[in-house]
């Protein structure tokens, strides 16, 4: 029922008892009708790009829920109703208007992924911080300024998305989340990398493009299991030289900074596929010694391909 313009459900589809999977998306859908609370086998309710502007309370009596996707409507408010989803492990909220949650949100405790990306959030919503089972979150594209220090109360947490918002540094509880495996800051205000990041062991992917800095710590060698990092659109002059200890590398973006030049060590990346430079002042004869050192890797000096 996708895509049909459709502006009301009709109420027979209460009559469907045994669905399990009914999507909605790409509507004109501003409510339900009542007969949707009869669907009690339902798992899976796609509401995506529709015209909701509050959640029907009937969506909330469907207690076999596990994935509800309300991206791209006009939600400001999620009722406190949304308690009542006990089984609910994905909930989309992308691209709304909300500024808070509920209380109540805290009680999904089987809920694994959150999505409130391009939303209005300028505080974090500390009720998330009881969601015990969440692997994955996402908050870019708000308003955030800080990033609350009970984030170590996430130990489950795997994927950590906080791109564009106004974040100056993290917290150091952000080493209590043993399990992250990508930690996405990039369009933020950060100007120090806190060495803090550096001990989250399992980092795979670090994503720190368009902020302010201007180095790295050395201890960036300590994220053995790093095979993603990306630093492009800084004002990075520097590379250390422990960053050949990231053995698992894959891809290195490093374009529109501020380098002359790479340490020796980076010959010790042997499995780096990607390297950007593109944007750097490197000069002819530092580019070719570059190329020696990383003979097997696609290099790409100039913006938009290897060299």
């Amino acid at each position: 029922m996708d895509n049909n313009k459709l502006t009301v459900l009709p109420k027979e589809i209460g009559q469907l008892q045994n669905l399990q999977e009914l999507s909605l998306l790409s509507n004109k859908l501003i409510s339900l009708p009542t007969e949707i609370e009869q669907l009690k086998s339902l798992k899976n309710l796609d509401l995506n790009h529709n015209e909701f502007t509050t959640v029907s309370k009937e969506v909330m009596l469907l207690e076999t829920l596990e994935n509800l996707d309300l991206r791209s409507n006009k939600l400001k408010t999620i009722p406190k109703e949304i308690r009542q989803l006990k089984s609910l492990k994905v909930l989309m909220l992308t691209g709304n208007q909300l500024t808070s949650l509920p209380k109540e949100i805290e009680q999904l405790q089987n809920l694994k992924t959150l999505n409130l990306g391009e939303n209005r959030f300028q505080i974090f919503p500390v009720e998330i911080l009881e969601l015990k089972n969440l692997l994955e979150l996402n908050l870019y594209y708000n308003q955030l300024v800080e990033f609350p220090k009970e984030v170590g109360q996430l130990k489950s947490l795997k994927y950590l998305s906080l791109y564009h918002n106004q974040i100056t540094t993290l917290p150091v509880e952000v080493t209590q989340l043993p399990d992250l495996q990508e930690l996405h800051l990039s369009g933020n205000k950060i100007t120090i990398l806190p060495k803090e990041i550096l001990q989250l062991k399992n980092l795979e992917w670090l994503s720190l493009s368009n902020n302010k800095l201007n180095a790295l710590p050395k201890e960036i060698g300590q994220l053995k299991k790093l095979q993603r990092l990306e630093l492009g659109n800084n004002q990075l002059t520097t590379l250390p030289k422990e960053i050949e200890q990231l053995k698992n590398l894959q891809r290195l973006e490093l374009g529109n900074n501020q380098l002359t030049t790479l340490p020796k060590e980076i010959e010790q990346l042997k499995n780096l596929q990607r390297l950007e430079l593109d944007s750097n002042p490197i000069s002819p004869k530092e580019k070719e010694r570059i190329r020696k050192l990383l003979p097997k890797c696609e290099i790409d000096f100039e913006g938009g391909g290897g060299e």
